[in-house]
């Protein structure tokens, strides 16, 4: 195989993913987009987290609701838990690397807030504490997952919604991660904001 049919590959995969997604997911994002308003409306904030790619995923989500996403509106309530250094090293060295979000979420976190929980594989343990102590200060829950859901998923309660990606593969996972989050953003500027025809 060479260069340009790998390439064509991965292109064709990330649209065979994306195709079955949206043969599956539609339900759930219009649910977690609902919760997410509903949140913003009662004057909550939604705080994000994840690793790796995923902690960039929770970043570019927080920027375009906190900046804009397509359209010029006021600003909304979000944060990354995944930029302050100084945070997340200190937690780490002096507690541990599983603490770094649950001890932000317990700090920040409100009752009525969005945690907004990434993790490809559901099994990130900072992320499944991240779920505890959110769940500990009365706030709900929007899990991105992939594979089986992982330990994130029987953690999720009626008041949860798991998006969960019907795929095995982590760039594929991620790659439909992205567009949901996408979908996400578009949904609540939609419902606050009205139609932008």
């Amino acid at each position: 195989m060479d260069f340009q049919e790998r390439i064509l590959h991965h292109f064709n995969d990330s649209i065979d993913a994306k195709t079955y997604a949206s043969e599956v997911l539609p339900p759930f994002i219009e649910a977690a987009s609902q919760m997410m308003v509903q949140a913003l409306i009662n004057d909550g904030k939604i705080l994000a987290c994840g690793n790796g790619g995923s902690a960039g995923d929770s970043q570019h989500f927080s920027s375009e609701l906190l900046n804009r996403f397509e359209r010029e509106r006021p600003s909304l309530p979000a944060l990354a838990l995944t930029t302050d250094t100084s945070t997340l090293t200190s937690i780490a060295n002096d507690y541990s690397y599983n603490d770094i979000f649950s001890k932000q979420i317990r700090a920040l976190g409100q009752p009525g807030d969005i945690l907004l929980a990434i993790s490809t594989s559901g099994n990130s343990a900072n992320v499944v504490q991240a779920i505890q102590a959110a769940h500990d200060r009365e706030m709900s829950v929007i899990a991105l997952t992939g594979r089986d859901g992982g330990n994130m998923s029987s953690l999720l309660g009626q008041e949860d919604c798991e998006i969960r990606v019907p795929a095995t593969t982590t760039a594929r996972i991620q790659e439909v991660h992205l567009l949901v989050l996408h979908c996400l953003c578009d949904l609540i500027d939609h419902q606050l904001f009205g139609s932008d025809d």
